[in-house]
C-alpha cells in the first residue's frame, strides 16, 4: 500500500479496518503510509511524507529522494510480489509503479480515481493499463471507467460518512467561544503558503467590506499548522480586520478538524477551490469558491495539461458533482474583494438562499455516503484472489 498525504492515510486506515474484518484478521500490510494507517497495524518502509511535495519547484527539488524512495519500493515487491498493491491517490508516483507491477503480475487497485473529466483525460490509457481496478468517490466516475474498459467499483467518499448529515451549529459554536447570535463568516484561504500569499489579501478585503455592512459580523480562519498561522497573520497585519479569530487545531473540540469546526459554527465559508468545498457542502453552508493562479503557473499548468481550462464550466466539487452552478465560483480577474464581497454578503443573509443550497447538498450528502471501507476491501479482496 502506498498513501502519500494525510488524507491518504486517513482513507488507507479505513480500508486496512476493512481488509481486516474481510479476512478474518489475517492481513500483513507494508509500504508507505502514515501514523493512522500504523494505528491499524500498517508495516511502514517509508513515512508518507518522502512523498509529500508542494508545486512544481518542490517536486524538482525533491526528484532525487523520490526517485530512491520509488525504486526502493518496487524493487522490494518485485522480488516478493504481494498478493495485490494498492495505490492512494498520489496519481503520479502510483500510477508510474503500478505500470511496473501489474505486468508483473501483481493485481493493482487504485483508490480516488484521477480528475481526467476536468484535465488530461488522455490519461486514461495509462490508467487502463496500469490499474486492475479502480476505486472512485463520485458516482459520476463509475460510467467513464467502465466506458473506457477499466474495471470500477464506486465506493462513495468516507468524509459523508465522517461529517453528521445534521451539523450542530450551536455547539460548534460554544466550543469556539462564539456568539450564538451573530453572524459568523469562515475564511478558508487555502492550505498552502503560495495558496496564502495570493488569496488572504483578496479574503481579508473582502470581510473589510462586510464588516463595514455588519459591525457584528464574527470573522474565523481555521490554521492547519503553527508555519501556516504565522505566514497568515503577517498579511493580516496589512490587511487588519477587527475581532477575526485564527483558530488552531489544539482549540475547541479536538474530536474533528479544527476546520470542520469553524465550518460547522458558520453562516457562511469563503473558500479555496478543493477539498475543503466538499467539506463545506457536506456541512450543508453555503459559500463562495474562490481561486487564483499566477500567470507563471497558469503557463505550467497549461503546458503540462496541454488545456487551458478544465473540460467542465465548474470547477468547485460541490458544483461539478451538482452538475449546475449551485454556489458562486469567482476565479482569476472575477477574484477581486469586492466581487468576493457581494456574493459572500448574499450567502450571509439570502435565508431563501441558504435553504436551497442546505437542500441541494443534502442530497449530495445522501449520494456520496456508503460503507466505503466495506465496498473498497471487497473489491481489493476479489483483486487479490
Amino acid at each position: 500500500m502506498i498513501a502519500g498525504e494525510p488524507s491518504g492515510d486517513l482513507l488507507a486506515s479505513r480500508i486496512i479496518a476493512g481488509l481486516r474484518q474481510g479476512a478474518g484478521g489475517d492481513l500483513r500490510c507494508a509500504g508507505i503510509g502514515g501514523p493512522r494507517m500504523q494505528g491499524e497495524g500498517f508495516e511502514t518502509w517509508h513515512d508518507m511524507h518522502a512523498l509529500t511535495v508542494f508545486g512544481y519547484v518542490d517536486a524538482l527539488k525533491r526528484l532525487p529522494s523520490l526517485l530512491s524512495t520509488y525504486g526502493n519500493v518496487k524493487r522490494r515487491w518485485l522480488a516478493e510480489k504481494p498478493q495485490v498493491f494498492v495505490g492512494i491517490d498520489a496519481p503520479d508516483f502510483n500510477l508510474r509503479l503500478e505500470a511496473q507491477l501489474r505486468p508483473a503480475g501483481i493485481p493493482t487497485v487504485h483508490f480516488v480515481g484521477p480528475s481526467i473529466w476536468a484535465w488530461r483525460y488522455e490519461r486514461i490509457k495509462k490508467i487502463r493499463e496500469a490499474v486492475s481496478h479502480m476505486l472512485v468517490l463520485f458516482p459520476f466516475e463509475e460510467e467513464i471507467y467502465r466506458k473506457e474498459g477499466v474495471p470500477v467499483t464506486y465506493v462513495g467518499h468516507p468524509l459523508a460518512d465522517t461529517i453528521p448529515m445534521k451539523p450542530d451549529r450551536a455547539a460548534a459554536r460554544a466550543s469556539l467561544g462564539l456568539d450564538a447570535s451573530a453572524r459568523v463568516l469562515a475564511l478558508l484561504p487555502g492550505s498552502r503558503r503560495s495558496e496564502i500569499d495570493i488569496l488572504a489579501p483578496r479574503f481579508l478585503q473582502a470581510a473589510q467590506q462586510l464588516l463595514a455592512r455588519d459591525p457584528g459580523l464574527q470573522c474565523v480562519v481555521p490554521m492547519v499548522n503553527a508555519q501556516r498561522r504565522a505566514e497568515f497573520e503577517a498579511i493580516l497585519a496589512r490587511y487588519p480586520v477587527p475581532g477575526l479569530r485564527c483558530v488552531s487545531a489544539q482549540e475547541g473540540d479536538s474530536s474533528m478538524p479544527v476546520a470542520w469546526r469553524v465550518m460547522e459554527a458558520s453562516d457562511a465559508v469563503l473558500v479555496a477551490s478543493g477539498t475543503a468545498t466538499l467539506e463545506a457542502a457536506l456541512f450543508k453552508r453555503p459559500m463562495v469558491i474562490s481561486y487564483y493562479l499566477s500567470p507563471w503557473m497558469r503557463r505550467i499548468m497549461s503546458w503540462k495539461s496541454g488545456q487551458e481550462r478544465p473540460y467542465l464550466p465548474w470547477v468547485g466539487l460541490p458544483n461539478v458533482l451538482a452538475r449546475d452552478f449551485v454556489v458562486p465560483e469567482l476565479l482569476q480577474d472575477d477574484a477581486t474583494p469586492d466581487k468576493l464581497a457581494e456574493a459572500i454578503w448574499t450567502a450571509l443573509t439570502d435565508d431563501a438562499h441558504a435553504q436551497r443550497v442546505e437542500q441541494r447538498f443534502t442530497d449530495m450528502h445522501d449520494t456520496l455516503r456508503r460503507d466505503t471501507p466495506a465496498l473498497a476491501a471487497k473489491a481489493i479482496l476479489e483483486a487479490a484472489r
